[in-house]
């Protein structure tokens, strides 16, 4: 190695992403799916489908796949440094990559050689490549959601019942019960389930050629065949086929070089389950404050100055991806207004927000599952915050009850000055509303204790969770 070649390798290691200002995903299995080693893999796999593709149709020699899949599994033949750094030349890093493995066959198969990425354009091999690596990174991230899910179900049915101050706009609203809100929590995770799913489904190669008409590979048909031009144009159409069935990818009806569909559908989902995500983190941050105290992660996090705290670090890592998602996802829907048949930069704009986004819901994903499976509830603070109010949140039923009695206005009257009352004089409101004697005819002491208990009045909460719990991903709530 000369001095040259050290002093770039210490520049490429300097150069690398470690992770370090991205926590939500470092260390995550997605994180490693994404990867520059796992995006050449994905490369290599493109390659050698091509390949294995028109050797099924007998366009390629008896052989040939065996002899490039050989080839690419020599990966120390592929650097990335070196394809990213060759790749400034042309655009891509397909370019750089085709030439390594071409040349790599021909050590074994000079008659294979020939057929290495022989029809394609670098965009049918990167993006098939970029396909390989959604459906590996959204597996991971299903099986995450999963965990997530199944978890937010056992909370939900522990604390089907498990009163709790319900609050809108920041201020506290009328009980709700935690069991509700772990099932909303879990019908978001559920949401963004099936649509990653929906569109893992539909995950499809690219093969189109220079300009999307697949003229190279009809013309190499005809010529091998000696077919006529109908005849080579059906073999053509049947090498997407077979592409598609090589990779385990679907077969698109057109060639998507600037018809950016199924990036811009993984996008949205992406956008999707990033939100869903965020709202579980959104509300555990909130119900995790000092003062609040409802709710904990299991392990909080370390402060560097203050011994005291545990910080919602998973939390806090979610709700980061969840605002980040969102605009890695606008360049991905920008990238839709891509000009003519092959785009100046709007596909290569892709590359990085698709990785980045993957790894950011990845991450989130991972975090997600172990802040629900060691999520600690504390019900007693709950209803020491539910009681804070001495009855107020109970007004509502209040007004209900005696409107029947007195009359809409005449019971809101009272309540209104009665909750005026408990607020100045610090009484609850049910001893409050015991000193008007317009409520003295139509309502004991007795019963407007009962009336201003938090915990009876939480609506249909219990079934709502029951029927929130008999659905599960890729199907509707039973009624």
């Amino acid at each position: 190695m000369t001095s040259g070649d050290a002093a770039g390798d210490a520049r490429g290691d300097a150069a690398a992403d470690v992770g370090l200002l991205a926590p939500v995903s470092a260390g995550t299995a997605v994180e490693e799916a994404t990867g520059d080693a796992a995006y050449v893999r994905a490369l290599l796999d493109a390659e050698t489908a091509l390949v294995r593709a028109q050797e099924a149709l007998g366009h390629a020699p008896p052989g040939a796949a065996d002899a490039v899949a050989s080839a690419a599994a020599d990966t120390a033949r592929f650097d990335p440094r070196s394809l990213a750094l060759r790749a400034r030349s042309g655009g891509n890093p397909v370019i750089p990559l085709a030439a390594d493995l071409t040349a790599a066959v021909a050590e074994r198969s000079p008659r294979a050689a020939a057929h290495v990425h022989r029809g394609a354009t670098s965009q049918d091999i990167l993006d098939t490549a970029a396909m390989l690596v959604v459906s590996e990174a959204l597996s991971l991230i299903l099986a995450d959601l999963d965990r997530v899910a199944a978890a937010l179900a056992l909370t939900a049915a522990e604390h089907r019942d498990t009163p709790m101050a319900g609050r809108t706009l920041t201020q506290h609203a009328v009980p709700t019960t935690f069991g509700l809100k772990a099932a909303g929590w879990r019908s978001l995770v559920l949401d963004a389930h099936d649509r990653l799913v929906a569109v893992r489904g539909t995950l499809p190669v690219q093969l189109g050629g220079a300009a999307g008409t697949l003229a190279a590979f009809a013309a190499f048909a005809e010529s091998e065949d000696d077919a006529d031009a109908g005849k080579a144009r059906d073999a053509a159409l049947g090498l997407v086929e077979a592409y598609a069935s090589a990779t385990g990818l679907a077969a698109p009806a057109l060639p998507w070089h600037t018809l950016r569909t199924p990036v811009a559908d993984l996008a949205g989902a992406l956008a999707f389950t990033a939100g869903a995500l965020g709202k579980l983190a959104a509300d555990v941050l909130v119900l995790s404050r000092t003062e609040i105290g409802e709710v904990a992660e299991s392990t909080g996090g370390g402060s560097s100055a203050m011994p005291h705290k545990a910080n919602p670090a998973r939390a806090v890592l979610i709700a980061a991806a969840a605002r980040q998602v969102p605009a890695l996802t606008g360049i991905l829907y920008a990238a839709l207004a891509a000009e003519d048949e092959r785009p100046p930069g709007a596909w290569h704009a892709e590359w990085q927000p698709l990785r980045e986004a993957l790894r950011a819901v990845g991450g989130a994903a991972d975090a997600a599952a172990a802040l629900a499976e060691g999520l600690r509830v504390h019900p007693g603070r709950m209803r020491a915050n539910l009681d804070a109010t001495g009855g107020l949140i109970v007004s509502e039923r209040l007004v209900a009850v005696l409107s029947a009695r007195t009359g809409r206005e005449r019971a809101r009257t009272a309540v209104t000055e009665g909750a005026a009352r408990a607020a100045r004089e610090g009484t609850p409101l049910h001893q409050a509303l015991a000193q008007d004697p317009a409520l003295a005819d139509v309502t004991a002491p007795d019963e407007l204790r009962t009336l201003t208990d938090p915990s009876a009045y939480t609506g249909s909460a219990g079934p709502l969770v029951d029927r929130a719990l008999r659905r599960h991903s890729g199907g509707t709530v039973p009624r």
